[in-house]
């Protein structure tokens, strides 16, 4: 013998309705049966609150790890570096690289001028991690941050084209 379903419980409607959620008032009649999908519901008929997402920690450089693995952290420290200092420019990045535990060895940077002494439009910079680097460019003018992985050159490093010396 079964027991009769409470005129509070809920019934999810079939396939055929598009998965729509009906609230019904049903005596007498079989027992529903959710779909996995389906919400978590409470005896008053209301979905159960949902669990709230944990904070994910913040991003940290990984030694010895990859440049996917550093990427996020890479970000978090460029856009720190710029909010610092919107006109923000090489070196700038490379001491904020520096100071959050990158490798001064392992990075480049275009200059912050172009071959006939006009201000960049836009400055690259890198960090290798063993045959991949992660590459940020800054524009302060307009073209904001961004950023990507990519495998290391064939010669060695991660930029294209006239880079200058890090000798600071």
């Amino acid at each position: 013998m079964r027991a009769p379903v409470r005129p509070a419980a809920v019934l999810l409607a079939g396939a055929a309705v598009a998965g729509a959620l009906l609230l019904s008032a049903c005596t007498g009649v079989g027992e529903a049966s959710p779909s996995a999908t389906a919400p978590h519901t409470t005896a008053s008929g209301t979905p159960a609150p949902s669990p709230k997402p944990t904070a994910s920690a913040p991003p940290a450089l990984v030694p010895g790890g990859t440049a996917e693995q550093n990427l996020a952290f890479f970000d978090a420290v460029n856009r720190a570096t710029i909010a610092a200092k919107p006109g923000a420019q090489g070196r700038d990045f490379i001491d904020g690289l520096v100071a959050a535990g990158f490798t001064k060895a392992d990075m480049q940077v275009t200059p912050d001028t172009t071959s006939i002494g006009l201000k960049a439009a836009s400055i690259q910079f890198s960090v290798k991690f063993g045959d991949s680097c992660v590459i940020g460019q800054y524009g302060p003018d307009g073209s904001g941050y961004t950023s990507l992985t990519s495998p290391a050159l064939a010669t060695g490093g991660c930029l294209i084209g006239r880079t200058r010396p890090i000798d600071w």
